[in-house]
């Protein structure tokens, strides 16, 4: 019995320090060496597609409306990152003109605070992501970047891109239009306006160095996908958080809309500038504090720090400014929601007048 106890124990102690080690071996921030720690695992398999029949579903059940079809090599777009439920079809019609192979995929950090993230790019070491199509392969691109960019400007973080799922929701709707697609994602957590300048700066100047040298065509070849979601609203389930400053009511959240029209008029619509581009950080980050938000919308440092390196990288390819044209506005809690249940999927996080969340998508050229 003591033997049979003892070796048991053993047993254990041995299972829990090979759990521990695995643990610690994911959370490395340089990345891992080894061949098994290459891909990138699905962190969201309720609110985003892991099968190929689940997304295959999703595409059938769009409205027909945002089935478009169209000719245009889009440049760049901004894209929701909700569940499929709420936002599937504005996905699909943002993302309609995105037919480049190699598609530069710049995402939030929402887990920044657990690893004191800022002021610093967040690229990963994976070599391929595990998709809803098969695997998908991590561009070459990315360590050409990686190579030109000074070490001050960014990081290697596998533990904070495994967290990560704002990108991996864009992800399968690449695939679906492109089983052969490659990607280079990068994070970006807490940053100042200032360092979005200077970083998006050298990011363009890498890019356009690596495009020239191999002949590529921004919007044909290289395009960017900025992931975003708008305001999150409510007095409810927000983690304790009151998120309604103009109440809950439907006066409130008619407001609220408005807000976040007027950021999209102001400063993502039209002839896109510097000016423009400060004007939303002026809208969503805290002047006094640049970790803090004044408009909660999850985007305040992808979106302007996407909108900078894409105006660079037009303005020395084309010497001219890109356009932005809106797709759509939409909300979790006001728009037909696409029915998932049946397909093992579900939804993040509810949809009510007092819990809802908004999303914009933009096409740039």
């Amino acid at each position: 019995m003591k033997s049979s106890i003892k070796n048991r124990l053993s047993s254990l102690v041995f299972l829990i320090l090979l759990s521990l080690g695995f643990l610690l071996s994911c959370n490395n921030p340089k990345g891992s060496t080894t061949a098994e720690h290459r891909v990138r695992h699905l962190i969201d398999t309720i609110g985003f597609s892991q099968y190929d029949w689940q997304m295959d579903s999703i595409m059938s059940r769009i409205s027909i409306d945002d089935k478009v079809q169209t000719d245009v090599f889009d440049k760049v777009v901004i894209c929701p990152h909700d569940d499929y439920a709420y936002a599937g079809g504005l996905y699909r019609k943002t993302l309609a003109g995105i037919k480049a192979k190699t598609i530069l995929l710049i995402g939030v950090a929402h887990k920044a605070r657990n690893f004191s993230l800022e002021n610093k790019l967040v690229f990963g070491d994976f070599q391929e992501w595990k998709g809803t199509y098969g695997k998908v392969a991590v561009s070459p691109l990315r360590d050409k970047i990686i190579k030109k960019m000074s070490p001050e400007s960014f990081m290697v973080h596998d533990s904070m891109m495994q967290l990560e799922h704002s990108l991996e929701a864009i992800t399968p709707f690449l695939q679906y239009s492109n089983k052969e697609v490659e990607i280079i994602p990068v994070l970006v957590p807490y940053f100042e306006f200032e360092k979005m300048e200077a970083f998006s700066s050298e990011l363009a100047d890498a890019l356009f160095d690596i495009m020239k040298e191999e002949n590529l065509n921004f919007g044909k070849d290289v395009a960017i996908v900025i992931s975003n979601d708008a305001i999150h609203y409510g007095d409810e389930e927000w983690g304790g958080s009151q998120l309604a400053p103009f109440g809950v009511d439907s006066l409130g959240t008619a407001q609220a809309k408005q807000k976040d029209l007027e950021i999209i008029s102001n400063c993502l619509q039209g002839e896109l500038s510097h000016e423009k581009i400060k004007l939303f950080n002026s809208y969503t980050v805290n002047e006094d504090s640049f970790k803090e938000y004044k408009w909660t919308w999850c985007g305040r440092y992808s979106v302007p720090f996407g909108l900078l390196t894409a105006k660079a990288l037009n303005e020395r390819i084309e010497h001219k400014a890109l356009n932005g044209e809106l797709v759509d506005y939409r909300t979790s809690f006001h728009n037909i929601h696409i029915e998932v249940i049946d397909l093992c999927m579900g939804t993040t996080d509810p949809a009510y007048q007092r819990n809802w969340v908004g999303y914009v998508g933009m096409i740039y050229n």
